[in-house]
Parts: C-alpha cells; sequence; structure tokens
C-alpha cells in the first residue's frame, strides 16, 4: 500500500493534503511533515497544505492557502480524517485523484486509495511508516513534527499504543538527535488564562448518576476567562483519572462560527458511534462532536448517561 501511495505521489505535478476541520497537533504535524517530505523528495513538484490553523500549534509550521489549483490535474491527500464531511477542504470531488491515510474506524469511503489501520496510534506514525517505507526524504525538522503528533495523540504513549509503536519510536531515536524537551515544552506550554480556565471547569464540573462528566463553557465564560475558543477541547485529556466519571464531555460554544464544539473521551463505553448521530466521530474512546444548539447538546449528553448506565449493568 505505502509503494503504491508513493507511486501516485510521483505521478502528480501538484499535490493538495488536507486533514479534518477542528485542527490538532496530530493531523497538523503529519500534514505539514508530509508535504516537507514530499518537497524534499521532489522540488520541482506544488504541494500545499491546506486547511484552517490554528495560532496554538504554529511552531509545528505554516499552511497554505488553496488557490490557482487546477483540481482535474491535481492529487488531494486527505490525513486523519475517516469521513468527507469533516475534510477541510471543499473541493473534495474535484481531484483528478485522491488518497486517505487514516487511523480512525471506518465511515466512508471517498478516495481513491484508502489506508486506514485502526491499531495504528496516530496518522503521524502512518506517515513515519510511510517515509521509512518508500523513498520519500526526511530530515530532522520532519521526524520532530511526527514524533510530536504521535505523542500528542496518544498522550505521551498512555493510549493507542503497541509494540509496533515503540519499535518505530526507537528507530527513529536511534537514527535522529531529536530535541525531547523543546518539543514537549511546546506541546504542552500553556498560557496562565488556560490554567485558570482549567480551575473553573474542575470547580464547575457536572457529573451525572451514570458518570457522565461535563461542563458547557459559553462564550460569555471564554471570554471572562480571555482563553481561546478551543482551549477547553484541547484540556479533555486532563480529567482522565476522575475516579466517579466514566465518560466525559467539553463543549464549547463558538458563537463566531454558531457552532458548539463537543470534545468527548471514554474510561470504558463505546463512544464514537453516538458521536457520529451527532455530526461528529473519531476512536472508540476518544471523538467529538459539533451541534448548533444547547438542546442538542443536552440530547447528546443524555445519550451518553443511557450509554455508561447500559456499560454500569454490563460489568456488573
Amino acid at each position: 500500500m505505502y509503494k503504491k501511495i508513493y507511486k501516485a505521489i510521483k505521478k502528480f505535478d501538484t499535490i493538495v493534503i488536507s486533514r479534518h476541520v477542528g485542527v490538532d497537533p496530530d493531523a497538523m504535524a503529519s500534514q505539514i511533515a508530509l508535504r516537507d517530505s514530499i518537497l524534499l523528495t521532489f522540488p520541482k513538484k506544488r504541494v500545499l497544505a491546506v486547511g484552517n490553523g490554528s495560532n496554538k500549534f504554529s511552531y509545528i509550521g505554516k499552511l497554505d492557502k488553496l488557490e490557482d489549483v487546477d483540481f482535474s490535474r491535481s492529487l488531494l491527500i486527505v490525513l486523519d480524517t475517516p469521513d468527507k464531511k469533516r475534510v477541510d477542504c471543499f473541493e473534495v470531488d474535484r481531484f483528478a485523484y485522491k488518497i486517505k491515510i487514516d487511523h480512525h474506524l471506518f465511515v466512508e469511503k471517498f478516495c481513491d486509495i484508502e489506508l486506514i489501520d485502526v491499531q495504528t496510534s496516530s496518522t503521524s506514525q502512518l506517515i513515519l511508516e510511510l517515509l521509512y517505507s518508500t523513498k520519500l526524504k526526511r530530515n530532522v525538522k520532519i521526524i520532530s513534527n511526527l514524533f510530536l503528533g504521535l505523542v500528542s495523540d496518544t498522550n505521551r504513549f498512555l493510549f493507542n499504543v503497541n509494540a509496533d509503536t515503540f519499535s518505530l519510536i526507537s528507530k527513529v531515536l536511534s537514527s535522529y538527535s531529536l530535541d525531547l524537551p523543546a518539543l514537549y515544552q511546546n506541546l504542552y506550554r500553556r498560557p496562565l488564562s488556560e490554567v485558570r480556565l482549567e480551575g473553573y471547569i474542575s470547580q464547575n464540573m457536572t457529573v451525572t448518576e451514570n458518570g457522565v462528566g461535563y461542563i458547557k463553557i459559553t462564550n460569555d465564560i471564554i471570554n471572562k476567562f480571555e482563553a481561546d475558543v478551543a482551549s477547553a477541547g484541547n484540556m479533555v485529556n486532563n480529567f482522565n483519572y476522575i475516579e466517579e466519571v466514566l465518560v466525559w464531555l467539553m463543549i464549547s460554544e463558538d458563537r463566531k462560527n454558531h457552532v458548539i464544539k463537543i470534545n468527548i473521551r471514554s474510561r470504558g463505553p463505546i463512544i464514537n458511534t453516538i458521536a457520529e448521530k451527532y455530526n461528529g466521530g473519531g476512536h472508540k474512546f476518544a471523538c467529538g462532536a459539533k451541534l448548533t444548539t444547547f438542546e442538542e447538546v443536552d440530547l447528546l449528553i443524555q445519550d451518553l448517561d443511557y450509554l455508561c448506565e447500559k456499560y454500569i449493568e454490563s460489568m456488573d
């Protein structure tokens, strides 16, 4: 499969690399790293990494604008995205050829080549394997970004890792001198406003009888703490070990874009199918959704609470 992807990359002079809306470090790091690797290997190609970025992840690299592209003669590579509606590119169907590289559960086929491996820790790991399996070139910056993306998506190797993950990282660290303290500092450094917002979340989280923890971060709360609208969502993994909580949600109102962003995590119940019901998706234990009203949010919470109730009954 990797060699087939390499042949497609070699064939096209213009390549666009996209990923899911609501960028995170794994999606952006794999996207930037793949772009830079292709350009390093084929300097005459035009390769664009596109989508809405975030100042929070500016240390990963700079994104490109999707402009002056002849879609009928171009290749699209979609990373870290299981379904077409979540691709951060409005022109998906206009491309001559499409490739998907993803580690989420399969939702729908919309590309000519689809490399999906749910046993792999991250899309960054899949891009690392692509680089090591083909003639695509790599350097310290490219490898550093992929290491960073993998670390972020596994929460420092806590989730969804196996022997293959550690074997690959061992190979990386044996071949490249990575500045690990600097990489971790970029990934985990936070402004004081976020620390204070995290304290507010801890004090005000609601927990249902069946172990669903949630908090609604409204626009007024975001403004009060002078925080970024994505701040609460980025904190979702900070609440992994609350004894009384099985499933937890960070619910963030994005009034500017008229959407309510939901980040969901689980310590047991499989939650991605419920997220898909609410215009979202993801992994079995880590996923998200986007809604337009808090009435819909309440229905989502009810569904998750019922899921936890049944999960508790099954454990008894």
